[in-house]
C-alpha cells in the first residue's frame, strides 16, 4: 500500500499554499508515496478577509477534518506566523483534535512543519518551537530537515526563508513578495526528505 502523506496548511495570501504544492511534488517524487494537500477551516468571516485583501481559497485543496488526520502515515503542517506562533486558524484546527489525542491515534506518526512570515525575524523558528508542543502531546515524531538541504542552507547571497526546522518563505510586509526559487527548492527537498522517512517508518512498522 502507498505511504500516505497529508500536507495540511492555512494560508492568508497564498504563500503557504505555494510551498504546500512544492512539498507535494517533492513527496510524490518518492516511489510508493501518495501526497494530498488539504487546508484547514477558515475562522474569519468573508467580510474581514475582504478587508485584509486575502487571496482566494484554493478550491482544489479540500478542507480537512480532524478525524481525517488519522488516515495519514505522515503529516506536514504549514502556517503563517502570528507574533511568533502559528496562525489562529491552524491552532483552532489542532485544538479540535482532542478525540485523536485521547485515543493517541496520531502517536508514532512523523510530522513536519513549514512556514511563511512577513519579514526576516518574523518568527519562523519560534513558530516551529511552539508548534512542537502540539506534536509532543499527540506522541508524533517531529522530523526537521536539519542541514540536509546542503549548500542552499548556508547561502548568504540572498534573502531566504526556511531553517533546520522546515521550509519557509517571506511574504513581505504587504504580502507582495512571492517564494524564491531557493525557497521552493527547499520546500521540494523537505517533501522528498520527509516522505522517504515516512515510507521507511511505515515499512519498519509493517515488518514488525
Amino acid at each position: 500500500m502507498a505511504t500516505k502523506i497529508y500536507i495540511v496548511y492555512y494560508s492568508t495570501y497564498g504563500h503557504v499554499a505555494t510551498l504546500a504544492e512544492e512539498i507535494k511534488k517533492g513527496a510524490e517524487s518518492v516511489p510508493g508515496v501518495e501526497a494530498t494537500v488539504w487546508r484547514v477551516p477558515e475562522t474569519l468571516p468573508e467580510e474581514v478577509l475582504g478587508k485584509m485583501h486575502a487571496a482566494p481559497k484554493r478550491e482544489d485543496h479540500p478542507v480537512i477534518t480532524a478525524r481525517q488526520l488519522a488516515e495519514a502515515d505522515g503529516v506536514l503542517l504549514g502556517t503563517p506566523t502570528r507574533f511568533g506562533m502559528m496562525a489562529a486558524q491552524m491552532k483552532a484546527f489542532i485544538d479540535s483534535t482532542g478525540g485523536l489525542w485521547q485515543a493517541q491515534a496520531l502517536a508514532g506518526k512523523p510530522a513536519g512543519l513549514f512556514f511563511a512570515t512577513g519579514t526576516q525575524g518574523g518568527g519562523q523558528e519560534t513558530t516551529a518551537l511552539t508548534a512542537v508542543t502540539q506534536l509532543a502531546h499527540h506522541g508524533m515524531l517531529f522530523v526537521p530537515i536539519g542541514a540536509t538541504f546542503g549548500a542552499g542552507m548556508f547561502g548568504t547571497d540572498e534573502v531566504r526563508g526556511g531553517s533546520p526546522y522546515g521550509a519557509g518563505t517571506f511574504a513581505g510586509a504587504d504580502g507582495s513578495r512571492t517564494p524564491s526559487e531557493t525557497e521552493l527548492a527547499m520546500a521540494h527537498h523537505q517533501g522528498k526528505y520527509f516522505a522517504d522517512i515516512a515510507k521507511k517508518l511505515k515499512a519498519g512498522a509493517s515488518a514488525a
